[in-house]
């Protein structure tokens, strides 16, 4: 029997690795058969859990700001569990295929992301006066047109095994290659505000 103990604050018990494997299949069968009205729910939930994990992933930063380190851990850990929620919605709702069909996919989000999008919510935060959000809409697109080089790239040179290390801001996300610059070319943020990516 295809087996294995587990061990939780409720006890021992027998996991039976059929049962998640069944789990797994379900739900990659239910992608294909989510009636409207629930992609939309799933696709609320996605987004709300993923908005969550963030949100908790902030306030951990916070606390520990504030040196609560218990209430940091426990945002952290929170944060990790709505991250496995959003996961799972976002298994239902689109499917991860092979390296290259995920590089082109990422590839056409950012290009959609950048040229259709942003601009349109720029658009409508420069007409609201709002200009924190504008800034904000502006650098995420300036970004954006950034990923969708490096994946662009990444599909030219697919077979390539080249690694290179990436640094990212952590003021607007610009993604910079083998070394971060000295300015951010988006934000202007100093060298020091960029963090090598594992």
């Amino acid at each position: 029997m295809d087996t294995q103990k587990a061990t939780s604050k409720f006890g021992a018990r027998t996991i039976d690795a059929t049962f998640w494997r069944a789990r797994i299949e379900h739900e990659e069968d239910a992608k294909m058969k989510l009636k409207e009205r629930t992609a939309n729910n799933v696709h609320t939930a996605f987004v709300e859990e993923a908005k969550a994990h963030q949100r908790l992933l902030m306030f951990a930063k916070q606390a520990e700001k504030e040196d609560l380190p218990q209430i940091a851990h426990l945002f952290r850990a929170v944060a990790a569990a709505e991250g496995v929620h959003s996961r799972r919605h976002f298994a239902l709702l689109e499917s991860v295929a092979d390296t290259q069909t995920n590089l082109d996919r990422a590839f056409q989000s950012e290009t959609a992301v950048n040229g259709v999008h942003y601009p349109k919510m720029l658009k409508g935060a420069e007409e609201d006066g709002e200009k924190a959000a504008a800034t904000v809409f502006s650098q995420a697109r300036d970004v954006e047109a950034v990923h969708a080089k490096l994946y662009k790239k990444a599909l030219d040179h697919l077979i390539a095994e080249e690694f290179t290390e990436y640094y990212v801001c952590t003021v607007c996300g610009y993604t910079g290659e083998r070394k971060p610059p000295e300015t951010c070319p988006v934000c202007n943020a100093p060298k020091s505000k960029f963090k090598k990516v594992d």
